[in-house]
């Protein structure tokens, strides 16, 4: 049976909750554990049991049964236990049953409190889960209030946070103003999980890309690197193994209708598509674009480049304040350096000898430099690669015919080959 104050209080809580059986029997035990030590003063070890099917409950304490009793509190003897009804020997133990009517309105405040605090915990747990599945999605919310310059967003079933370092400082958010932010961070706090959000992250603009570019949200245009200077300018590098697939135009759009709605997102922020290429020259190149390049210089032990462009071209090149030419090197991953043709002429003998090393160690001979031994080239000779136009046709699988290259041996040569098309392409563009 129950007592009516229980259950009155356990309905109240249970109303419009859906809580499994097992935690509501967890839960409950614990409750009313809670509330008999405090009936019973902390003497007695309780044990509760809940009936699968009704719900209902009984509270017990035990005794130990001895033969001469020594402390009346917690022990009972074998006699008085006989009689009893215990069948059990000396040593064991016997239950007691709490009265119900014992667990008055104090009892049940107290159960209602324990279980209370438990349901909430529950609640929290399942919308921590929920939103931890929600990590590196873009989400949908509504401006609530600004505390110390964060902008709290209500997501639905609990609330979420950008902080002020995660926002663009030239957006204005009002209060009811449709957000959408970028999921960086889920946090447990002791008033439940607090969901950070990004209106800076690069991952922002990443899944910007993939919800409104078809081609990008299906695998077949691939996002490089992304450089921003949020609420100013952003580069993407994008490519596809797909050589039917022109990935810059796949992102813009005719007349830029594609990605519009991503620059509508952004407050208008310019948005700069490049192709992506493994050759550093040419990737240089296009992360400047639409300045025109003269000349561009590499340095592979240092990861930099040196650019020459026309004078008019200059400021193009550099952007204001820097700018464009700071998102290059983010978003090529090199140190960028940029000069006019007059200042890279006046520099004189210096830079004379820069270019002529430069066009001596690509006149050598490009396959020396993958280091292969003379008993490889030795094979590659017989078998009829003795020029560059033989490697420059070459296939991973023709290689492979050769006796005795491995598969690894192999594929270097293809990624050389790779290399050097890209590297004749740019001095074709040039």
């Amino acid at each position: 049976m129950m007592n009516k104050d229980i259950v009155n209080a356990l309905e109240q809580i249970a109303r419009g909750q859906n809580v499994n059986m097992e935690v509501w029997k967890e839960t409950l035990s614990a409750a009313l554990t809670s509330a008999s030590r405090k009936i019973l003063n902390n003497q007695y070890e309780i044990k509760v049991g809940v009936d699968d099917v009704t719900g209902s409950f009984k509270v017990s304490y035990h005794k130990t049964v001895v033969e001469k009793v020594t402390s009346p509190d917690y022990e009972i003897s074998f006699k008085d236990a006989k009689s009893q009804g215990y069948t059990g020997e000396v040593g064991g133990l016997m239950d007691f049953p709490v009265p119900l009517e014992k667990f008055g309105r104090i009892a049940a405040q107290i159960t209602k409190q324990v279980i209370s605090k438990k349901v909430r915990d529950i609640e929290r747990d399942a919308i921590f889960s929920e939103f931890e599945e929600k990590l590196d999605t873009i989400l949908n919310g509504t401006v609530l209030r600004k505390e110390n310059k964060n902008i709290l967003v209500d997501l639905g079933d609990t609330e979420g946070i950008v902080p002020i370092k995660e926002q663009v400082f030239r957006e204005n958010w009002q209060i009811g103003d449709k957000i959408k932010a970028y999921v960086s961070e889920v946090r447990k706090t002791s008033k439940g999980p607090q969901v950070v959000l990004s209106r800076i992250h690069p991952s922002f603009i990443k899944k910007l890309f993939e919800m409104e570019i078809p081609e990008i949200g299906e695998g077949k245009v691939d996002i490089k690197s992304i450089a921003r200077d949020p609420g100013y300018r952003i580069k993407i590098a994008v490519y596809s193994e797909d050589r039917n697939i022109d990935s810059v135009g796949a992102c813009v759009g005719i007349k830029g209708g594609r990605i519009q709605p991503v620059v509508k997102e952004l407050k208008g922020e310019k948005i700069d598509v490049v192709e992506w290429s493994s050759d550093i020259k040419n990737f240089t190149k296009n992360a400047l674009r639409p300045a025109k390049i003269t000349n561009i210089i590499t340095d592979d032990a240092a990861q930099s480049v040196i650019v020459t462009v026309p004078d008019d071209q200059l400021a193009i090149a550099i952007g204001k304040n820097g700018q464009s030419v700071k998102l290059a090197a983010k978003l090529v991953g090199w140190k960028v350096e940029v000069r006019s043709e007059t200042d890279f002429a006046a520099s004189g003998a210096e830079n004379v000898k820069i270019i002529a090393d430069k066009r001596k160690e690509e006149e050598q001979d490009p396959f020396e430099a993958m280091g292969l031994n003379k008993k490889v080239m030795d094979k590659l000779k017989a078998n009829g690669f003795n020029t560059k136009d033989d490697f420059l046709k070459a296939t991973k699988e023709s290689l492979l015919q050769v006796n005795g290259l491995t598969a690894k041996t192999a594929e270097k040569i293809i990624e050389h080959v790779k290399t050097i098309k890209a590297q004749e392409i740019v001095k074709t563009d040039e």
